[in-house]
């Protein structure tokens, strides 16, 4: 089939390559010149493993190409996906709709044949009968249905999610737009991989209720982690105990300093606000978005209880600052409101992470970017472990503790144990629920 993919970024493009890995014959549009150059010279703008590799492949097959013209992508195309940002509108937190509805309209006015429009973004309730009246409006006499796809990729996974999914969910109103979509997802049908058809305001709901529910998972056990703290307890092995009741499962059960990235904060904070306006308010959900920046700063405290309530004059050395391993994705990050106070306490901030250098320069003023821990390390006061990259798993503590001036560390991901630390020669070490 041929598809248009509308939006290059995350979702758009992993899910663009994925397609035409299937077999289909895939155009990716983009308003940005510079970002259809970089693609079209098989440079990758996001750090996701094994995504440059699959891009170069199809590419090389001619079942992939990347172009600013939507509207010679839109020409004959079977199928046409919305796969642009639907950032938090500033001031009231509902998702901020502007790109998806002015795509809708382009899309429109470039429709040659039937399509069927698809919509992949995470969008609120009602949005795919909206795109629907745009499109109408925009052009009467076309031939068209409207879908809904919502992704459920995890940054740093996200080619295995697209090849082999929990579940695809796919909202149709007509038996020809789910023969379109089934055909689009025939080699996973073919796997028996579950694909759910719904209605469109069911697969809307179903995504924003998937992401208000994981983050309510991490920011519950991170709750239960502040009451270990108090009671003597260790929420690793809490998080284990109920984890392996088959009810409530191990995933999303690791304390931390909150949940970040692109999809939860704002996730939240949309179905909230959708909530709010339909007399349903959601006090779980905003009661988790409360929490969870209470987490953030919950995290600063500790590492300056480690700096004797000061970090005024300090050398501090962060391990990591994108919101999770394998992304250099720095959205809503918990170092975002960490390393700031740090910073603004008066500490000279040392950094290091894999991919975070090129969002974190801008992101992060004030701090030196070093290029291994033991660097940054170096004299330092404490070390702050904030991001469990592979790197940061297995380091020589000893040799760590060592080229400090002061060793103490905030193992925030509690990736070691506090024995191990002290073994090593670590004088002060906290994690997070223990």
């Amino acid at each position: 089939m041929k598809i248009a993919m509308i939006g290059t970024g995350y979702v758009g493009l992993v899910s663009g390559v994925c397609f035409s890995d299937f077999g289909h014959e895939v155009i990716c549009v983009d308003k940005d010149p510079r970002k259809v150059e970089m693609l079209t010279n098989g440079e990758v703008p996001i750090y996701e493993p094994g995504l440059q590799a699959l891009m170069a492949r199809n590419v090389a097959a001619g079942r992939l190409a990347f172009t600013g013209d939507l509207k010679a992508a839109v020409n004959g195309a079977e199928a046409v996906f919305i796969a642009v940002g639907t950032p938090t509108r500033r001031g009231d937190g509902h998702a901020d709709l502007t790109y998806v509805m002015a795509a809708a309209e382009e899309i429109g006015r470039a429709l040659t044949g039937y399509a069927v429009i698809v919509t992949k973004s995470t969008v609120p309730v009602g949005t795919n009968a909206a795109v629907r009246a745009a499109i109408e409006a925009a052009a009467p006499e076309a031939d068209f249905d409207v879908a809904s796809n919502p992704e459920f990729l995890r940054e740093g996974a996200a080619i295995d999610d697209f090849m082999r999914p929990d579940r695809v969910v796919v909202g149709v109103t007509s038996e020809r737009a789910r023969k379109v979509m089934g055909e689009i997802y025939r080699p996973l049908f073919l796997r028996d991989f579950p694909i759910l058809y719904t209605d469109l305001e069911t697969a809307e709901m179903i995504k924003y209720a998937a992401n208000a529910f994981l983050a309510t998972k991490i920011t519950f056990i991170n709750e239960v982690a502040r009451l270990c703290e108090r009671v003597g307890a260790d929420v690793k092995q809490v998080s284990k105990g109920i984890g392996l009741d088959g009810r409530i499962g191990n995933k999303f059960l690791h304390a931390g300093p909150g949940y970040g990235g692109s999809c939860f904060p704002k996730d939240t904070s949309a179905l909230a606000r959708i909530g709010q306006d339909h007399a349903a308010p959601m006090q779980i959900v905003e009661t988790v978005i409360k929490v969870n920046e209470e987490v953030k700063r919950r995290m600063v405290e500790k590492v300056l209880d480690l700096l004797d309530g000061s970090a005024n004059g300090k050398t501090v050395a962060v391990l990591g600052v994108t919101f999770k391993p394998n992304t250099d994705d720095m959205r809503d990050a918990p170092a975002l409101t960490i390393v700031p106070a740090l910073v603004g306490g008066g500490a000279k901030v040392r950094v290091v992470d894999p991919q975070g250098r090129r969002e974190g320069e801008h992101l992060l003023p004030g701090v030196s970017w070093m290029d291994d821990a033991y660097a940054a390390a170096k004299d330092a006061d404490v070390v702050v472990l904030l991001t469990e990259w592979n790197e940061f798993r297995a380091l020589d503590l000893a040799r760590l503790a060592g080229a400090m001036a002061t060793a103490r560390m905030a193992d925030l991901r509690n990736i070691y144990s506090p024995k191990d630390a002290e073994a090593a020669g670590f004088v002060a070490y906290t994690g997070v629920g223990r």
